[in-house]
C-alpha cells in the first residue's frame, strides 16, 4: 500500500459491553429504505419456516481456532463489529448471529437469517467463494440474487481477504439451530428473478480503489465508510427504489422516520464546523459537548459498532469525511415567525424544556447537551428531533437521561417546539415540523420511557450489571422491588454503593440505565394510571443520574 501505512489494515480491539439493552427488533429497520449497521441478510440459506415451526438450539459448542488463525479470527471479529452483523442477525433476547428479527422494507417484512455455521439452518455448508460472492456481488449460495436490503452494493468494495476474515470468524462460534422465518414480501417484489434488474441499474461491482492522490488516512477512512461501514446507507439524500448508492452522497437523508444528518465538509449543514477530536469522541461515546448527544439509530450504531473500533480508524474515518466536498443540505434562514418579541414555540420551550436545556439553548455543561449549534437539531428534517421529544432518551456519557417529555404535550406544541429550537440561536434550520408529521411520529415511537415499547420492558444484558441486580445475596434485586414514591430516594442512596462495589469501574450511564431498566417492570406491574407510571420511572432514572453525578463531586 502507500507510504508505509496498510489502507486496508484491520487492527483487532477489545469489544466492551456499550449498551445495557438491546433494541427491540421493531426498530431495526435497516437498508431498502435504509441504517448504518447490518451484514447478510438474505444469504440464499435453507429453512423458510414459520416462526412456530423454528426452534432455536445451540447445536454444539465453538470450533477450536485452527493454529495461526487466532490472529484473522481477530480481525475478522473486529471487521464484522465495523459491519456490526450482529444489529440485524441477532433477534431481541435470542442467540447471537441465529437472525430471526424481521426488517421493515417499502415492499413489506424481510427476515433475517441465521449466520452461525449451523449446517442445516446457518452457513455452515458455504465455501469461500460462495460467501464472497454474498458479500461482493449479492448472488446467494443456490445462485439467487438478494435483495438489496443486504447492503452488498456496499460490501462489494470490501477486499475477498477481509471478506474471508470475517467468514473466519463467523465459523469459529457456536453453531446454533435456527431456521430462517418466513419472509413477507409482497407482489411482485417476492420473485427474486426481478432483482437481476435492480443490480443491473444500480450495483456497480468492484473492490476499494484508494485515491493516489489521497493521503493512506483518507483512503483507509474511504474504505471504511463506503464498504463495511455503508455509511451513506442512512446519511445519503435519497434512496431511488431502495438505492442509496448513487444518492447525494453523505448530504443527509430520512431513515425510518429519523433524520441522518450531513456527513460532508459543510461548515453550516454537515461536520465543518467541528474539530477532528470532537468527531471522534462523538463516534466513540455517542456524545460530545459540542455536538450533542446521539439518538435513534445512530445511537445503537455507537454502542454496537463504533465503539469498539480502534482510534486511528476513527481518525481515519474523520479525515475521510473532513475531505468530501461541502454539499448543504440547505441554505440557512430565519423565519420572521420565530423571530420579535414573542416567537412561535417559544412559549412551549420555555414550558416543557428550558429548565434543562435552558432559555439561552446552551444546556448545562456534561449534563445537558446544547440545542445552540446541535448537528442534530441543525439537520435539514426535524424527525430526530420530534422522536427525542416524543419517546426520551437514555443517559449517555456524562449525559442525563431525557424524559418523554412529549407524551404531555399536544402534537402542535411538539411541532412549535421543534420549530422553534431550530430556528432559535442562530441554528436557522428549516422550520418544517407540524402537527399531523408529529401525530404520526407519536404513532411510531416506542420506548421504555414513554411506556409504549412493544413487548414491555426491555431485558438487561450486559452481563456484569445484570448478574449484579439479579444477586439475591446483596438484596439488590429485593430493594428495586420495594421501591415506592415515598422511598425512592434513600432506596437509591443504599443501591448505588452496592452497585459499585458488586461491578467496579461501571460506567455511569450504565448504572442509570440499567437500574431503570431493572425497576421497570416493578412500576409495569404497579396499578396506577398510565401517566403515574411514566412519571414514576423518568422520576427514579433522574435520581439515580442525581445520586452518582452528586456522589462523584463529593
Amino acid at each position: 500500500m502507500t507510504e508505509g501505512r496498510d489502507m486496508l489494515r484491520s487492527e483487532h480491539s477489545g469489544a466492551n459491553d456499550a449498551g445495557v439493552f438491546r433494541s427491540h427488533p421493531a426498530t431495526i429497520s435497516r437498508s431498502v429504505s435504509a441504517p448504518l449497521l447490518m451484514l447478510v441478510v438474505g444469504l440464499g440459506l435453507p429453512g423458510t419456516v414459520a416462526a412456530d415451526q423454528a426452534p432455536v438450539q445451540t447445536s454444539a459448542t465453538a470450533a477450536p481456532v485452527a493454529s495461526g488463525q487466532a490472529g484473522i479470527v481477530a480481525r475478522g471479529k473486529y471487521l464484522a463489529d465495523i459491519g456490526d452483523c450482529a444489529a440485524c442477525h441477532t433477534a431481541s433476547n435470542g442467540p447471537k448471529f441465529a437472525g430471526g428479527q424481521y426488517m421493515e422494507t417499502p415492499f413489506g417484512p424481510l427476515s433475517t437469517p441465521n449466520i452461525t455455521p449451523d449446517k442445516a439452518t446457518g452457513i455452515g455448508d458455504m465455501t469461500d467463494d460462495q460467501f464472497y460472492r454474498v458479500l461482493h456481488e449479492g448472488i446467494g449460495k443456490n445462485g439467487e440474487h438478494l435483495y438489496p436490503a443486504m447492503p452488498y452494493p456496499w460490501y462489494t468494495k470490501v477486499t475477498r481477504d477481509d471478506v474471508l476474515a470475517i467468514k473466519a470468524y463467523l465459523f469459529s462460534l457456536a453453531p446454533v439451530h435456527a431456521p430462517r422465518k418466513p419472509s413477507h414480501i409482497r407482489f411482485p417484489f417476492n420473485i427474486r428473478a426481478g432483482l437481476g434488474v435492480w443490480d443491473t441499474l444500480f450495483l456497480n461491482v468492484g473492490t476499494f480503489k484508494p485515491d493516489p492522490k489521497a493521503s493512506p488516512e483518507v483512503n483507509r477512512g474511504a474504505y471504511l465508510v463506503q464498504g463495511l461501514g455503508h455509511c451513506g446507507e442512512c446519511h445519503n439524500s435519497s434512496r431511488l427504489l431502495g438505492n442509496a448508492q448513487i444518492a447525494g452522497r453523505l448530504q443527509g437523508g430520512q431513515i425510518e422516520n429519523w433524520y441522518a444528518p450531513n456527513l460532508t465538509s459543510d461548515v453550516h449543514t454537515g461536520i465543518g464546523k467541528y474539530t477532528d477530536q470532537q468527531l471522534v469522541t462523538y463516534l466513540k461515546t455517542g456524545t460530545d459537548p459540542a455536538m450533542g448527544v446521539a439518538a435513534g439509530p445512530m445511537a445503537q450504531t455507537v454502542h454496537e459498532s463504533l465503539h469498539n473500533l480502534t482510534d486511528a480508524d476513527l481518525q481515519d474515518i474523520v479525515a475521510y469525511l473532513k475531505s468530501t466536498p461541502a454539499e448543504a443540505s440547505y441554505h440557512p434562514s430565519i423565519r420572521s415567525a420565530f423571530t420579535g418579541s414573542y416567537p412561535q414555540g417559544e412559549e412551549a420551550y420555555l414550558t416543557f424544556c428550558a429548565s434543562c436545556h435552558q432559555p439561552d439553548g446552551k444546556g448545562l455543561a456534561g449534563a445537558v447537551p446544547a440545542l445552540a449549534g446541535n448537528g442534530t437539531v441543525m439537520g435539514k428534517g426535524p424527525e430526530t428531533v420530534i422522536r427525542v421529544v416524543l419517546g426520551g432518551i437514555e443517559a449517555q456519557g456524562s449525559y442525563a437521561p431525557m424524559p418523554a417529555i412529549g407524551v404531555g404535550m399536544t402534537d402542535q406544541q411538539v411541532a412549535d417546539v421543534t420549530n422553534y429550537v431550530r430556528q432559535a440561536w442562530g441554528n436557522a434550520a428549516p422550520p418544517t415540523a407540524g402537527g399531523g408529521e408529529v401525530g404520526k411520529l407519536r404513532n411510531d415511537t416506542h420506548t421504555m420511557l414513554n411506556f409504549t415499547r412493544p413487548g414491555g420492558c426491555p431485558e438487561l444484558v450486559q452481563p456484569a450489571l445484570a448478574k449484579a441486580i439479579g444477586d439475591k445475596s446483596n438484596g439488590i434485586g429485593d430493594a428495586l422491588r420495594g421501591v415506592t414514591p415515598a422511598n425512592m430516594f434513600q432506596t437509591i442512596s443504599a443501591i448505588i454503593p452496592k452497585i459499585r462495589e458488586a461491578v467496579p469501574g461501571v460506567q455511569q450511564a450504565d448504572i442509570v440505565n440499567g437500574l431503570t431498566i431493572a425497576y421497570c417492570p416493578v412500576v409495569a406491574a404497579d396499578t396506577v394510571p398510565e401517566a403515574q407510571k411514566r412519571t414514576q420511572l423518568d422520576e427514579f432514572a433522574n435520581l439515580v443520574y442525581s445520586q452518582l453525578v452528586g456522589n462523584d463531586q463529593q
